[in-house]
């Protein structure tokens, strides 16, 4: 098969939706099919940033936001749209925005299946936008549900999102399939004292790690108040990643006094994360507007305890292998205070047994059932329903 994915954002930019492309795309070519991967054009990306999957750029242009994503102009030319986009057997849309309609209108024109991956609760996003909150997420709803009841198939993360969208009137056909991450390379992560000394963990101290981009909608403010609620001198957190949010988070340890204690690491190389998981006594995660929130997938496969916020998705994505708390500082502060010094490798089992769910291979075998469910013509093919 040859697929088309178009996406509003692409490397350099590091994030999840990134990851699950990426992952994607390699479990496709190593199953002998083609990948080539429409995207807005980043000034000052080298050719090496982009990966390994073909690139096609399109014009752009800066959002007047504070963010490294663009405003993708849907501008393909004639030769990529005659050599390339009218040879797909499929395109495959991970955004809904400018690139979500442009690989629609090229399905609809060339009479190919269009699947879309929900990646994103919209909703959650209102305030990047300089509008009346309430009123910019329902239009975030609108544009999900307009969006989604147009394509073929869409697909979601966790059996949360198929709710979250049915809720909202999606009625085409939605598929279950988990975004992959290579869980054999995070399983490889081991504790190493090396790292805890970097990090300035001392022997009779224990480290609380938090990898994600740093924005709002991340609810990492709560975790840095829960941190100095906990207000206990034998805990340390370590903060890895980078975003909009980070001079103001920087900001908010030194108003709360826990700056000495929290290590803002900035952007942590990806062959680097597997030991810095493994090194922690804890993971937490206190987002709930992520999806499905790969980060903790590769905390599972490191054998991490995880600590994460009380919502559906990031219930269904921990299988019981980690610990659930209120999204409240209160909650988040007296599970910091319980955080064990030791290593649990009856838990650390536990938590790699869930994360083999999460593999790339399953998330490749599940979507290449649903492309050829949709390019089969017979009657259960395009049209079926699920979830």
């Amino acid at each position: 098969m040859r697929i088309g994915f178009f996406t509003e954002v692409y490397r350099p930019v590091v994030n999840g939706v990134v990851e699950s492309i990426d992952a994607l795309a390699e479990g496709l070519r190593e199953r002998g099919h083609s990948v080539y991967c429409f995207a807005p054009r980043m000034p000052g990306a080298a050719s090496n940033e982009r990966g390994d999957v073909p690139i096609y750029e399109m014009p752009s242009l800066p959002l007047p936001t504070n963010t490294p994503y663009r405003l993708t102009l849907p501008l393909v030319s004639r030769r990529n749209v005659n050599n390339v986009i009218k040879r797909l057997s499929l395109v495959h849309a991970h955004s809904m925005f400018v690139t979500g309609w442009m690989a629609l209108r090229y399905a609809r024109r060339y009479g190919m299946p269009i699947v879309y991956t929900y990646h994103t609760q919209l909703e959650a996003y209102a305030h990047y936008v300089p509008f009346e909150p309430n009123a910019t997420r329902f239009a975030a709803s609108q544009l999900t549900r307009t969006f989604g009841n147009l394509v073929d198939a869409v697909v979601v993360p966790t059996p949360a999102m198929a709710r979250h969208l049915r809720d909202i009137g999606v009625e085409a056909r939605i598929e279950i399939v988990p975004s992959g991450i290579d869980v054999e390379r995070f399983a490889s992560g081991r504790r190493d004292e090396r790292v805890r000394s970097r990090l300035r963990v001392r022997d009779d101290q224990r480290l609380v790690l938090f990898v994600s981009r740093l924005a709002r909608e991340k609810n990492v403010d709560l975790l840095l108040e829960a941190f100095a609620d906990a207000n206990d001198p034998s805990l340390r957190l370590a903060i890895a990643g980078d975003g909009p949010a980070r001079d103001e988070l920087e900001a908010r340890a030194i108003e709360l006094g826990v700056r000495e204690s929290v290590v803002f690491l900035g952007a942590v190389p990806r062959e680097a994360l597997p030991d810095l998981y493994a090194s922690a006594d804890a993971f937490v995660f206190p987002s709930t507007t992520d999806t499905q929130g790969l980060v903790q997938a590769e905390a599972l496969a490191a054998g991490a305890r995880v600590i994460a916020a009380d919502a559906p998705q990031n219930r269904e994505v921990l299988g019981g292998a980690g610990v659930l708390v209120e999204p409240t500082r209160a909650a988040f502060a007296r599970a910091l205070r319980d955080v064990p010094g030791k290593p649990d490798a009856a838990l650390a089992g536990r938590a790699k047994a869930a994360a083999a769910r999460f593999s790339i291979s399953s998330q490749t075998e599940r979507m290449l059932d649903l492309y050829a469910s949709l390019l089969d013509p017979q009657p259960q093919g395009r049209g079926q329903r699920s979830a």
